[in-house]
């Protein structure tokens, strides 16, 4: 079970970094409860639609775990949602959770379908260079849900594991293998072999055992 530590939505603003103006929706804001449908959160919404959004990527989780890594490691003061995650949750470390993992969220349900894929934004916002290089090196990404049932969250709800459908495929180990490992067949294949992966992911690893023919 995962306790919620924030929930937190928010619509792109425009940010300047560093002398030119961005989009993002990185800057969310604590709310007690939220709706969610199968598209993501009411008052919800992404600029980089390539990294976040869509129906396989409704719902950004981070875990809280993290954040006292980082504050550690760039000696600065962290606090959800620094990283433009919907959920900061405990007790659902990347190692621990899988790709096809269901979990009943207040009256919604929800699965996980990839991990989290960085973008820079990251280190712009929280103004830390060497912020995405750490997260990408450490598998520290995160991960996103799909909505299996739509209904309303609450901020201090917790996730209860509903269903586990494989037991090889942890979000750490799939982002081991895309991330850093991407001639490595065998776990490419692993990956593939989860029904329940998002199909952007797919689609790549598809084109990736191409190359490796």
């Amino acid at each position: 079970m995962g306790e919620i530590i924030s929930l937190s939505v928010g619509k792109p603003k425009d940010f300047m970094w560093k002398g030119k103006s961005e989009s993002s929706g990185i800057g969310k804001g604590k709310v007690s409860v939220a709706e969610l449908t199968k598209d993501g959160f009411v008052g919800d919404g992404v600029a980089s639609i390539e990294f976040h959004g869509g129906p396989e990527r409704a719902v950004c989780v981070y875990s809280y775990e993290h954040y006292q890594q980082w504050e550690k490691e760039f000696n600065v003061k962290l606090s959800p949602p620094s990283l433009g995650e919907n959920l900061c949750v405990t007790g659902m470390l990347e190692k621990d959770v899988y790709i096809g993992d269901v979990y009943s969220l207040g009256n919604a349900v929800v699965q996980v379908t990839q991990g989290r894929v960085p973008c820079s934004k990251i280190s712009k916002f929280n103004e830390i260079d060497l912020f995405l290089k750490r997260i990408v090196e450490t598998n520290y990404t995160g991960y996103f849900f799909k909505v299996l049932q739509e209904g309303k969250v609450h901020s201090e709800g917790k996730l209860e594991l509903l269903d586990r459908t494989q037991e090889k495929v942890s979000i750490l180990y799939a982002n081991q293998i895309f991330l850093h490992d991407k001639k490595n067949r065998a776990g490419l294949k692993d990956l593939l072999e989860v029904d329940e992966l998002a199909d952007v992911w797919r689609q790549n690893i598809e084109k990736l055992l191409a190359k490796t023919i």
